[in-house]
């Protein structure tokens, strides 16, 4: 089996969650989703409702996915 490229995988994956926190905390200004927001905004400082809070906690999830997808790449690799 192939090994994973831990730089595209952690890349990959932190700019998937990363865009889909954005969205989410864009989309929850109409109430749909605003119950997710809040419980993301307990592990992302700054992650609120609206443009800003969206940017500060897309920014949030991205390191935080690169970082859990980096992780999991490594392990992967070494347990192949």
């Amino acid at each position: 089996m192939a090994k994973l490229d831990i730089k595209a995988f952690s890349l990959a994956g932190g700019i998937l969650w990363g865009a889909a926190c954005v969205v989410l905390g864009i989309v929850a200004t109409t109430g749909y989703g605003a119950s997710m927001v809040s419980a993301l905004s307990s592990v992302y400082i700054g992650y609120s409702v609206g443009i800003i809070g969206a940017l500060i906690g897309g920014l949030w999830a991205f390191i935080d996915a690169a970082i859990g997808c980096a992780i999991f790449a490594w392990l992967y690799n070494k347990l192949q």
